[in-house]
């Protein structure tokens, strides 16, 4: 499993941030993901692990995306309006891309550079035809 690092998540432009993540994003490769689904596990009070899976992604970035938007929807859900990423680790086997993220979350803007604002950052993802549920 390869791990991603780390980034910071200010979510004004999810796409543009995301491709400093990792491999620079493959702008002449056709993008058509199918998102396969995403299971929350709640590891510690606010420190939840996020599983994604999706085909079609063109690096690390796009699946790195699709955790972020899975965290600022689980936020939202549970109350809060702030996520922070503590990592994201992912792997490709048989056409399949997985990311394994964590994120902490939070009511206050949590303290760091990792941090996401879980509304705006919905309403991005929206716009991307990233599924946030």
């Amino acid at each position: 499993m390869r791990r991603l690092a780390p980034f910071a998540i200010g979510l004004a432009a999810l796409g543009g941030l995301f491709a400093c993540a990792g491999e620079a994003p493959k702008t002449d490769v056709a993008f058509h993901p199918t998102y396969k689904g995403i299971e929350t596990i709640l590891l510690d009070g606010d420190l939840v692990n996020f599983r994604v899976a999706m085909t079609g992604a063109r690096d690390d970035a796009d699946v790195a995306a699709y955790g972020a938007c899975a965290a600022a929807q689980y936020a939202l859900i549970r109350g809060f309006g702030f996520a922070r990423h503590v990592r994201t680790n992912v792997a490709i086997k048989g056409g399949v891309w997985r990311g394994d993220a964590v994120y902490t979350i939070s009511a206050a803007l949590p303290r760091g550079v990792k941090t996401i604002d879980a509304e705006v950052t919905v309403r991005d993802c929206g716009a991307q035809g990233i599924p946030t549920v």
